[in-house]
């Protein structure tokens, strides 16, 4: 039997096909993803029954957002990047001497962060720059500390922890119980806090020292969510969900104080005019020389052994106990010092506040540090913090984005839909730097010459 072939014509499509039917299955999937969170609203009448809000505009306005999105993106971003790419690949490579501003980033920027609450109260007053000082500035650096100190569990040593948001509670309420059933200081309960913080570190590495990838990331889910059933449940200690309020202010080293009724206030000691700005000023410098303490003992330590150990942790631990580096102690001092720093962010936090209940410490504290260490870069501390400014000082600003209200309408709040775009903007990071804002490391051992590795060089999120 004879069997007729008839050759098939191969049709290739032109980019702007590609992108007009690739935006097509964007919209579509948008349309069908927000017809029932966006398209439509649940509401109380004036009878108090629950009446169907339909918002058939606001639905097409995102709809055709989507879509136009993934048409400029795959119709013009994509082919531009490509042949960015194969021009960099056929350039020769030219050694180029780094700027004054790269060489310098680091002061530059903690130059900009120590000017940065005199710079708004000379533009706003002191009324006017509590709200950016208290949140936007201690707000991010608060992520900031907390993400460089997870950075040393899971950007170091490669054990992936999604329980970090517990060690912050133990601090939290360890400053919180301490401080206001005993009197002490700001100044002893900080260093209780972080050992404290340390011991449960540990706790929770004598389980896990077994574990790696998948079910390490689920044991330390558990123990998180165990810790903010026990201060939900241990009413007797923690006061339930209600919470511990009262917390003592932070003095300034006991010599002055921040309470208007105290003799020793410092408006009353220093004779100047009485304002609530001061202490958010003072609590901004305390955050940032502890963000400052944080980033130099990671420095250091990642030069000691003891931080070359956790990195050839992360790489392969295989290796690393045919070196006879001793692995238990490696991961045991990796999580007593990330939960330290963790323990001294909650501490300040209670202080902050003034009050403190669980319901500050769920999941999706421990997924949003975890996220910006991810998107920063692994290892990278300069990344984590550009990732806090980004991922955090972003949802803040959506609050003051009013316009929005007229372009979707005066029922639209921004607030409510910082999530949506927060995630939006990691998938976006994610697809432009796979491997974080920082794609490269520098070894802390190296022989002649110090040479950054590539991300090319390095597994997926690994940075």
């Amino acid at each position: 039997m004879a069997v007729t072939v008839s050759p098939e014509r191969d049709v290739v499509a032109t980019p702007m096909q590609r992108a007009l039917r690739e935006a097509l299955y964007a919209g579509a999937i948008a349309l069908g993803l927000f017809v029932l969170f966006i398209g439509l609203k649940t509401d109380q009448n004036i009878s108090n029954e629950l009446v169907l809000v339909q918002r058939w505009g606001l639905l097409a306005a995102v709809v055709i957002a989507t879509a136009v999105g993934r048409f400029l993106y795959v119709g013009f971003a994509q082919p531009a990047m490509a042949r960015a790419k194969e021009e960099k690949a056929k350039a020769p490579a030219v050694a180029t001497e780094a700027g004054f501003v790269r060489r310098n980033f680091t002061k530059i920027g903690i130059g900009v962060l120590l000017l940065y609450p005199i710079v708004i109260v000379l533009l706003v007053g002191f009324q006017g720059s509590l709200k950016w000082v208290d949140n936007f500035g201690i707000q991010i650096l608060i992520y900031v500390m907390l993400a460089w100190g997870l950075n040393i569990v899971v950007g170091l040593a490669g054990l992936l922890d999604l329980g970090y948001v517990a060690f912050y509670a133990v601090g939290a309420y360890a400053y919180a119980l301490l401080g206001t059933h005993f009197g002490l200081s700001f100044w002893i309960l900080l260093p209780a806090a972080g050992c404290m913080a340390a011991f449960w570190g540990v706790l929770l590495g004598f389980p896990v020292l077994r574990l790696r990838g998948d079910y390490l990331a689920i044991v330390t889910l558990a123990f998180g969510e165990i810790i903010r059933l026990v201060l939900i449940n241990w009413r007797d200690v923690t006061n339930g969900s209600a919470g511990i309020s009262g917390i003592p202010k932070v003095s300034f080293f006991g010599l002055m104080s921040f309470n208007v009724s105290d003799p020793n206030y410092i408006a009353k000691v220093l004779g100047i005019a009485q304002s609530g700005a001061y202490y958010k000023i003072f609590l901004y410098y305390l955050i940032l020389a502890l963000c400052l303490l944080t980033a130099f003992v990671t420095i250091r330590l990642r030069r000691l052994p003891v931080g070359r150990a956790w990195e050839a942790l992360r790489e392969d631990e295989i290796a690393c106990r045919s070196l006879g580096i001793n692995t238990t102690t490696t991961k045991l001092t990796a999580f007593a010092t990330g939960a330290m720093f963790g323990g001294f962010a909650g501490s300040f936090f209670a202080a902050r506040q003034g009050f403190v209940s669980p319901e500050s410490f769920v999941f999706l504290e421990s997924a949003i540090i975890l996220a910006i260490v991810v998107l920063g870069g692994m290892g990278s501390l300069v990344g984590i913090a550009i990732a806090a400014l980004v991922m955090i000082g972003g949802t803040e600003i959506l609050r003051e984005l009013d316009f929005l209200k007229a372009v979707f309408g005066p029922d639209f709040t921004p607030e409510l839909y910082r999530m949506l775009l927060f995630g939006m903007a990691m998938v976006i990071v994610m697809l432009w730097k796979p491997r974080g804002f920082v794609g490269s490391r520098e070894p802390t051992a190296f022989l002649k010459e110090r040479r950054a590795v590539s991300s090319s060089f390095t597994k997926e999120g690994h940075g």
